[in-house]
């Protein structure tokens, strides 16, 4: 057997009051998206203002309904699309896990576009914005996917590599720590240096797109060290799903940012 770090058990519950059960992947998204708020409150404020904040407040309602609904379709499509056609029902049983982040990101995209329409908002300003809060609940989500030792990455001999609780007996990357690293942490700060600029925030698409490419390749380098999916395995040349539904993001987020004009010219 490999050398290997002893994996930190945490219990994936965070707090069991009978039936009152708070699990640490649910906090992450709670958490996400309530520092999310805050933050986007202040953003779509800084000049040129693209929404006030009691409209990024009705917004809350919008994009949670995109990330759960959107994050579960894209799952059973993406994923599972099997094992769905055969149950249907189980599509709806959310609370046994199983949420895509490309369908949720599809999720967000309908929303903030319906919103946006809704309250005469120059939507991809106003993408611009939102986008830009989203690693805060990546950084979250992969934290919590290390607590409940899922989604963990290739057998490796690295220094760091560990032995999960249901990974088998064999030391792994710890991927999620790196997905939390560069989907979460690095594509937050490079996101929030050019939200500085008031010449970037006046070019709609070019936070949009840095968003998309930026998250596409990050997931296309974790992907090199997550174990693919059982059920799914390695597909088209080797890639994983997470790999090839990663390069169209690339590809429109390198559109937008090709296609940004001035709004005020």
């Amino acid at each position: 057997m490999l050398l290997a770090i002893p994996f930190p058990m945490i219990d994936p519950v965070l707090v069991e009051i009978g039936p009152l059960v708070i699990r640490w992947y649910a906090l992450a998204y709670i958490a996400g998206i309530l520092i999310g708020w805050r933050v986007a409150r202040v953003l779509v404020q800084r000049p040129p203002v693209v929404a006030t904040k009691e409209q990024v407040d009705d917004f809350i309602t919008w994009v949670t309904l995109g990330i759960i609904l959107g994050g579960r379709l894209g799952y059973v499509l993406f994923y599972r699309p099997g094992y769905y056609v055969t149950a249907p029902w189980e599509a709806l049983y959310v609370w046994q896990g199983g949420m895509s982040f490309h369908g949720g990101a599809l999720g967000v995209i309908i929303a903030a576009w319906l919103f946006s329409k809704r309250n005469g908002l120059d939507w991809v300003a106003f993408a611009d914005r939102v986008v830009c809060v989203v690693p805060i609940g990546l950084f979250l989500g992969r934290l919590a996917n290390f607590i409940n030792s899922e989604l963990w990455g290739r057998v490796s001999d690295v220094p760091w590599a560990m032995v999960f609780p249901n990974g088998g007996p064999e030391p792994r990357h710890p991927s999620q720590l790196y997905q939390a690293f560069l989907e979460g942490f690095c594509l937050f700060t490079v996101l929030m240096i050019l939200a500085r600029s008031e010449r970037i925030r006046d070019r709609p698409g070019i936070l949009s797109g840095t968003f998309l490419a930026g998250y596409g390749i990050a997931r296309i380098i974790g992907e090199f060290f997550r174990q693919p999916d059982a059920h799914l395995g390695f597909l088209f040349a080797g890639a994983t799903m997470g790999q090839l539904l990663s390069l169209p993001m690339i590809l429109v987020g390198a559109w937008l940012i090709l296609r940004a004009k001035p709004r005020h010219v």
